[in-house]
């Protein structure tokens, strides 16, 4: 059987650390507990091609070498950052001679994300012809950054961030075996599970770097000492960039201020771009406040303005009270979703001609035509409208694309609309 876990005595702790068998690896129960996917493949000695998605530290490329050891397979393992299609060949090249001597060969790539779509492509004939077992490990949502041929041909596996149970049991064990030597307070390994933030990889270094940092016994307060920054898990750009922006605004949407200010320190806090998040709470007041309380879209173009102008950490209360208004407003997305089917309509109908009444007239050869003859003036009507005019194209109706909520200021609105939609029934009754 091929030894993939022979390590260096001076390889970093993590390294040092990585599961040998199955039963060592310590979360994931939701893939590797009794009759889950990931152990009915191991207890069948059937290895399947799969994407792993997940955060780092988790055990990604660990179960991905576990696979080759326990179903017996030659190991080939290619980073996306450095290789390319060749390096990809030149696997092949491998995987056949491993073939021609009765073995088979898992292919892993790590940060498969990072292959483009003709790396990804010249992959799948061999996938699909058996000549690897092929296993993706990706920290990005696979279906945005996995081609959908080789996507159809991998299951995937969402891998879960450590519980801080779990990572406490991987530093607990990396104790025993390396450092019984020395003094750890269970405080000490208790504060470093909580910094590294899911990530047994990271807690393991941090470990690491305590223990060489600080002489003496290993408490709490001398884990803070040794280690500092900011540990939190933050990918500008990536998945859980996008998860968290979307937390926020759904926060906001429900009318909950504390979950909104909670993911919005999440995201400052992480490193996000502030002017990023400003122009999203604007899209927020704009999209799900809208008429309801329009001082929404104020206070939010108001809070951005504040943020150019003073900057971090300053501008950052501006924002805060901007996301605790717009949640805490009363809520209509009335207007986005008229907006949203108003473009629809016109993106998929014909071209309509403007009625001869709503056509300006500059011109006496447009006059003649009738251009603008029969408009009635709005101001000079009784209460500045024009009752039973219509302002369509011919042959179009009225959709009733806007529909005021019950809420905020579009309660008045919907009021005044149904006055105005009287007055037009009376119109039309009284000229019939």
């Amino acid at each position: 059987m091929t030894d993939l876990f022979h390590r260096a005595p001076n390889a970093p702790l993590a390294e040092r650390m990585r599961p040998a068998t199955v039963a060592d690896v310590v979360g994931q129960d939701h893939l590797l507990g009794p009759d889950m996917p990931l152990r009915a493949a191991f207890d069948a000695g059937v290895p399947h091609s799969m994407i792993l998605w997940g955060p780092p530290g988790v055990g990604k490329t660990t179960l991905a070498r576990l696979m080759a050891n326990a179903f017996d397979r030659e190991f080939i393992a290619i980073s996306a950052v450095l290789g390319g299609v060749k390096d990809i060949r030149e696997a092949m090249d491998q995987a056949t001679r491993n073939l021609q001597r009765g073995r088979g060969t898992i292919l892993f790539i790590d940060e498969i994300h990072r292959f483009n779509k003709a790396q990804q492509d010249a992959l799948l004939p061999f996938v699909e012809s058996g000549l690897v077992t092929f296993i993706g490990a990706t920290t990005e949502n696979p279906s945005f950054e996995v081609n959908s041929a080789l996507l159809s041909r991998a299951q995937v596996h969402v891998l879960k961030p450590l519980q801080d149970d779990a990572v406490l049991a991987v530093l607990q064990r990396a104790v025993q075996r390396e450092f019984s030597d020395r003094e750890v307070s269970d405080e000490a390994l208790t504060a470093i599970a909580g910094l590294a933030d899911g990530d047994a990889r990271r807690s393991l270094g941090l470990l690491e770097q305590a223990l060489q940092s600080i002489h003496g016994p290993l408490d709490a307060n001398s884990v803070r000492k040794a280690i500092s920054g900011g540990l939190r898990r933050f990918d500008q750009g990536g998945d859980l960039f996008y998860d968290q922006i979307s937390a926020l605004h759904k926060s906001v949407r429900g009318s909950h201020p504390d979950a909104a200010l909670y993911w919005l320190m999440r995201m400052l806090d992480g490193g996000a771009d502030p002017l990023y998040l400003a122009r999203r709470i604007v899209r927020m007041a704009w999209e799900d406040i809208g008429l309801a309380d329009p001082r929404a879209m104020q206070i939010a173009n108001d809070a951005a303005t504040t943020y150019e102008r003073l900057g971090s950490p300053e501008g950052e209360l501006a924002l805060a009270q901007a996301v605790i208004y717009l949640a805490v407003a009363p809520k209509s997305n009335a207007g986005y979703m008229a907006h949203k089917t108003a473009a629809a309509f016109v993106k998929t109908d014909r071209t309509r001609e403007v009625p001869p009444h709503l056509r300006n007239a500059p011109t006496a050869l447009m006059r003649e035509l009738g251009y603008g003859k029969t408009y009635r003036y709005a101001h000079d009507e009784p209460q500045a409208y024009a009752a039973g005019e219509t302002y369509f194209p011919d042959g179009l109706g009225e959709p009733g694309w806007y529909r005021p909520v019950d809420r905020g200021l579009e309660i008045k609105i919907g009021q005044r609309l149904d006055y105005l939609r009287k007055l037009d029934d009376d119109a039309d009754s009284s000229d019939a």
